[in-house]
């Protein structure tokens, strides 16, 4: 598997595995981060009591957010390539409780178009 490709890139197709090993692989970040910030003695902080650790915190929580969300969208683009779909789809995520589950549906259990799409070859071939 091209980690790289999974993990970075916004164009082509990736199969239901491939989406499920991309979203451990952002589920497994995220866990180590929070473990870190845990060791480190920097969660649950209150901005009151030590401000400059709370100034680290939220500086490197925003910049780790920013990387995982781009992990987290370049795997959604391509799955929803992969359903004949636009990457755009994913914004149906701010909608509260069923855009999540409109995306674990389409995402998760539902099978890509057979063939080429416009956006590339199929994956399984």
């Amino acid at each position: 598997m091209d980690w790289k490709y999974l993990l970075t890139s916004y164009k082509g197709r990736i199969n239901r595995t491939k989406f499920w090993a991309g979203v451990a692989v952002v589920m497994a970040i995220m866990g180590a981060y929070a473990a870190l910030l845990r060791t480190l003695g920097l969660n649950g902080l209150d901005p009151s009591s030590h401000f400059t650790r709370f100034l680290a915190r939220s500086a490197t929580t925003f910049v780790f957010g920013l990387a995982v969300y781009y992990i987290a969208l370049a795997v959604f683009a391509k799955r929803w390539h992969d359903r004949g779909k636009t990457g755009w789809w994913s914004l149906i995520a701010i909608v509260p409780v069923i855009g999540c589950v409109w995306i674990l549906v389409e995402l998760g259990i539902l099978e890509g178009d057979r063939g080429a799409n416009q956006y590339g070859p199929d994956p399984l071939a």
